[in-house]
């Protein structure tokens, strides 16, 4: 089975005609750029605009990767949200340095953010926790994220235990959860080509301004 699949896997061919990426074209910095893109995956109606695959490294310069979804921008950053105790939340302590990775196939366009990570405030945390439905803010209470657990069955009743502590009451944001943005120092858009010609320009931060290149593909 694994022999057919890498063949069928090296017989799928995808040519990339929908548009072109020039230098000339695109925004002043890469989160007007990103921003941009963005509003046209919603008009395309990309399945899920908003997924994003953040990648870290642990102490032991292991790499991980996960897809969560990007929840605002700022300046120069791109925000997330997650628990501080979960694997991501573990390797941004020891190094607070990721790259996120964003793959809109059906624009056959791909974004990539590099830069460092920081917690935002508090009181942007606590604004954001209480926009979730009430069900969402339970179960960040109720999952140790990326902890070792027996059964599913564990997990419901973690549930049934915060419903009945906070029954009749607002959820307050847990100790452990909360967001990060990570500080673009780096961007890449890359746009799909015909005969793997891809387009594919670089913001890098240099003095504080935008320098603009163009990669081959």
């Amino acid at each position: 089975m694994i022999e057919e699949v890498s063949n069928y896997l090296n017989q799928i061919r995808h040519d990339f005609t929908k548009a072109a990426l020039d230098e000339d074209s695109v925004k002043e910095t890469p989160l007007e750029q990103y921003a941009a893109w963005f509003e046209e995956a919603v008009g395309s109606q990309v399945l899920d605009p908003k997924a994003m695959v953040v990648s870290t490294v642990d102490k032991e310069g292991k790499p991980s990767s996960r897809v969560v979804y990007s929840r605002g921008l700022k300046k120069n950053s791109i925000l997330f949200y997650t628990n501080y105790l979960s694997k991501k939340g573990h390797d941004l302590e020891a190094n607070n340095y990721a790259c996120i990775n964003i793959f809109w196939a059906e624009l056959e366009r791909q974004v990539r953010f590099e830069g460092r990570v920081f917690r935002v405030s508090e009181e942007e945390s606590d604004a954001y926790f209480r926009s979730r439905p009430r069900d969402s803010q339970i179960g960040a209470w109720a999952s140790e994220q990326s902890s070792e657990i027996p059964n599913r069955e564990i997990l419901k009743e973690r549930v049934k235990l915060f419903e009945a502590k906070f029954e009749n009451q607002d959820v307050p944001r847990p100790p452990h959860w909360g967001g990060y943005y990570i500080e673009v120092s780096r961007a890449e858009f890359w746009q799909g080509r015909p005969a793997r010609l891809h387009d594919r320009v670089v913001y890098e931060l240099d003095e504080n301004k935008w320098k603009l290149t163009r990669l081959a593909p």
